[in-house]
């Protein structure tokens, strides 16, 4: 049988650790660099001479689309 002090530390210990787990996913680094990632091929596109037969406008679309589902899945985890 645990003893209330010991019964507390364990419950205080135990909630500390979660504390610093969800901290540890609200920064979400890979999910950050991948953000980052995406709006720097969002600026290569934009900045291609030529659409490329429909194809830049095609790809500037889905990295856009991509931007927004990176950026809601780190708003999801927060």
């Amino acid at each position: 049988m645990i003893s209330n002090t010991k019964a507390i530390l364990l419950v205080a210990v135990t909630a500390t650790l979660l504390g610093f787990s969800q901290n540890a996913s609200a920064d979400q680094p890979n999910m950050q660099n991948a953000l980052k990632h995406l709006q720097a091929a969002k600026s290569a596109l934009q900045a291609a001479d030529t659409n490329k037969g429909g194809w830049r406008n095609s790809a500037l679309a889905s990295v856009n689309q991509a931007i927004s589902e990176t950026e809601k899945g780190i708003r999801f985890a927060r």
